[in-house]
């Protein structure tokens, strides 16, 4: 052992080895960052100093170029067949299907052809509830066509048509239509052609009563813009699929 070598206390535990110290910052980077800022704040200077010694940039025009009138005479406005608003703020009623040869007119016609508000809210089963739903419904009018047709059967055919200044009620009446068709028993349905959603619904089981002749009836719903449309057949005899339909049908290609 040399004897510069230190002396270690047997009694004590050396202190161990710190850490690497971390490097300072020398002069040197505190020197680059300081120019770099000096040198953005002198490059902004500079800038404003240019731009405030340029003349200001001409805004363009707010006021666009009048246009020329084109000449001649303005289109042809939209005949009936293209215009469904023409038809359906006509007369209702000559959008009904008419009456076939061979049958009367219906028993219990006794109006025009129109259904206003109170003649139609009495075709229910609760008038006073109808009533004023027809009201906030927007209700506008409704006209009807009906015929017997020999001494069993009779049919009849609705045209109801709403304001809509909110909401679509005639599309809303016609699923009303679907919804009370449905709940019945024994009832067939086909969808309806010529339209969106329309149905044609057959009641296999009559409606008995006693002292009366059981009565079948059929029914379809459809709708079109502000119109729904209602055709009930009733008759003592079972109803065929062809004859709800075709009326349907037909009715549909008023529309």
């Amino acid at each position: 052992m040399s004897d510069d070598a230190p002396i270690v206390d047997p009694g004590t535990t050396p202190e161990a080895p710190s850490g690497p110290r971390p490097r300072r910052r020398g002069r040197t980077t505190l020197l680059i960052a300081t120019a770099a800022v000096l040198g953005l704040v002198a490059g902004t200077c500079a800038g404003f100093l240019v731009q405030a010694h340029r003349e200001p940039t001409r805004l363009p025009s707010l006021s666009q170029p009048v246009l020329t009138r084109a000449k001649g005479p303005g289109p042809e406005p939209l005949s009936a067949a293209q215009d469904h608003r023409v038809r359906t703020n006509g007369d209702l009623r000559k959008l009904l299907i008419s009456r076939p040869k061979g049958t009367k007119e219906a028993h219990w016609a006794d109006n025009d052809g129109w259904l206003d508000l109170t003649d139609y809210a009495e075709s229910y089963e609760k008038p006073a509830n109808v009533f004023p739903d027809l009201i906030s419904d927007e209700f506008r009018r409704a006209a009807v066509v009906g015929w017997d047709q020999g001494s069993t059967s009779t049919v009849e055919i609705r045209l109801v048509q709403f304001r809509q200044e909110e909401t679509l009620k005639a599309a809303e009446y016609a699923e009303n239509g679907y919804y009370w068709a449905e709940k019945e028993g024994g009832t067939r349905s086909w969808s309806l052609p010529g339209t969106a959603d329309g149905m044609a619904y057959v009641h296999t089981r009559p409606d008995s009563k006693p002292g009366y002749l059981p009565l079948y009836s059929a029914e379809a719903h459809a709708w079109r813009g502000d119109i729904a449309m209602e055709v009930w057949v009733y008759d003592t005899r079972p109803i065929s699929k062809g004859r709800i339909m075709d009326l349907a049908k037909r009715q549909v290609g008023r529309l």
